[in-house]
């Protein structure tokens, strides 16, 4: 038997297999959360010409200057300013030709048709957007792989463009398995417990462009787990959960290959999630998580999750830590690399004490996992650590 890989590695490995799908046209309006699949270049200059930064008057030469219109936004001044005039003018509004400055509405006063100054001086070129601050036609406001979140959205409309090239959404069918889960939580006998691992992943993949579809429980029966892979013909990504370890009754290995499927690797250097399985099948992508319910959510969050942002182009797919003080000491690390359930503080990180790798309620406190290197020496209060927060996958 093969030795575990290094989580690197085999984050790496599974990359490999993920090539951006298919790219696809849509509206700029509808494609929150999706990545692009190439670089954006404005199409226009932002602004397109100079514009007050402040709320005012537009004037030229010195004063006081004799008033002769007004410049709103999306109404401009027509004329032209000569020495020793001014007009009101409204942030965001353009400039009149002549102008050279904004005095700002808080330093100065009109006395009838004249404009007066109460305070600072203007400066000339002072409170002015010129125009390409922003962009100009032709530069690059974004690059292929970016996630088009609220700001994006916006930018790609402000430089010009209706609608944006992105890759296709993945599918994921998500396969619970084990004969120990009962599908109703309520009608649950001793020797069971609910089916709750397919929910959790089809929550962790909500925020992110896919659809999902869930299938099971499934028995523990080769040719019923067969056929539930079988079934899955049309998903980008099969992730199953339980089953993946070396037990008589741990059939997702045998599966596989009994459909066609080429494994790729099989466990990790990683507590908990130990037996992850990954395979190919034409242009399937098939991963097998543990059982456990902890085990299955690190593993999903360090594969599943990027793996679909991958496959939906993204330029950094795999979570970000940051380093955060530790609020409490930890001992000596064991012979894996490990994530520890955490709290995020104000002043730092808390571990939790719970290991157990079947502990849900330990799990949904947390809102951050730990990352501790194998054979580390103790780690003292105060220390910084990596640290994965959990929201947005890690990769916000």
């Amino acid at each position: 038997m093969t030795a575990p890989l290094p989580l690197e590695e085999a984050q790496a490995r599974l990359l490999a297999l993920a090539a951006p799908l298919a790219r696809e046209t849509l509206p700029v309006e509808q494609t929150g959360g999706r990545y692009l699949a190439e670089d954006l270049r404005a199409a226009r200059t932002q602004p397109a010409a100079d514009l007050s930064a402040m709320d005012g008057f537009a004037l030229v030469g010195a004063g006081p200057w004799s008033l002769i219109g007004e410049s709103r936004a999306g109404h401009p001044f027509a004329g032209v300013l000569s020495p020793g005039e001014a007009v009101r003018i409204s942030t965001g509004a353009l400039m009149p030709l002549g102008a050279d400055t904004v005095l700002i509405q808080e330093y100065a006063q009109c006395i009838g048709a004249s404009v007066h100054l109460t305070g600072e001086a203007p400066v000339s070129g002072r409170h002015i957007r010129r125009s390409g601050f922003d962009f100009g036609t032709g530069d690059t406001v974004l690059t292929a792989g970016t996630r088009l979140g609220p700001a994006a959205i916006a930018l790609a409309l402000a430089a010009g463009h209706a609608a944006v090239a992105i890759h296709r959404a993945p599918r994921v069918m998500i396969i619970d398995s084990g004969d120990e889960l009962a599908a109703e939580p309520r009608a649950c006998a001793p020797h069971q417990v609910p089916a709750s691992n397919g929910a959790m992943l089809a929550a962790m993949l909500a925020p992110l462009p896919c659809s999902t579809r869930r299938m099971g429980p499934v028995a523990d029966d080769l040719g019923v787990v067969v056929r539930a892979l079988e079934s899955a013909g049309d998903a980008d990504v099969i992730v199953t959960t339980g089953g993946a370890s070396v037990g008589d009754h741990d059939l997702i290995r045998p599966a596989l290959e009994a459909v066609g499927a080429t494994i790729d690797f099989w466990r990790i250097a990683v507590r908990p999630g130990k037996p992850l399985l990954v395979a190919r099948r034409d242009g399937q992508i098939m991963l097998g998580l543990p059982g456990n319910p902890v085990s299955s959510f690190v593993t999903a969050f360090l594969f599943l999750l990027p793996l679909v942002r991958a496959l939906a182009g993204a330029r950094a797919p795999l979570p970000r830590p940051i380093a955060l003080p530790l609020l409490d000491a930890l001992p000596p690390g064991g012979d894996r690399r490990e994530f520890l359930r955490a709290t995020w503080h104000r002043d730092g990180v808390r571990p939790q004490s719970e290991r157990d790798s079947s502990a849900l309620a330990s799990l949904a406190s947390a809102d951050a996992l730990i990352e501790r290197p194998a054979h580390c020496d103790g780690t003292k209060a105060g220390t910084p650590v990596p640290v994965y927060l959990i929201e947005n996958g890690g990769n916000a």
